[in-house]
C-alpha cells in the first residue's frame, strides 16, 4: 500500500503554495504586463455587451408576456376599427366575380 502512495506522490506535483503563486503572478506580470490594460478593456466591453444582451432578452420576454393571448380580444386601433367597419360583412355585399358576371 505504501508503494502506491509513494508512486502517486512522485507522479503528481500537487497544487502550488502561497509563495509559489506569488512567483507565478510576478512572472505573468513580466510577460503580459503591457497587454493587461487591453485585456481589461476587452473583458469590460464583453461584460457590458453581455449585460445588454440579457437586458434585451428580458425586454423581449416582458413584451411577449404582455401581448394578448388568443383567448383575450386584442384592442383595435382607430385605423383597424375603421377598416373593420368599412369591410363588407356578408357575401351579398361583395361584387360578383368576373367569371360569374358574364354568365
Amino acid at each position: 500500500m505504501a508503494d502506491i502512495t509513494q508512486s502517486a506522490n512522485l507522479l503528481a506535483f500537487g497544487m502550488p503554495g502561497g509563495w509559489e503563486w506569488v512567483v507565478i503572478l510576478m512572472i505573468g506580470l513580466l510577460i503580459f504586463g503591457r497587454r493587461l490594460p487591453e485585456v481589461g478593456r476587452s473583458i469590460g466591453k464583453s461584460i457590458v455587451e453581455f449585460k445588454r444582451g440579457v437586458k434585451g432578452i428580458h425586454e423581449e420576454i416582458d413584451a411577449e408576456t404582455s401581448r394578448p393571448t388568443a383567448d383575450e380580444p386584442a384592442e383595435l386601433t382607430d385605423q383597424t376599427q375603421k377598416r373593420a367597419e368599412s369591410t363588407p360583412s356578408s357575401s351579398e355585399d361583395l361584387p360578383a366575380r368576373h367569371d360569374e358576371a358574364g354568365a
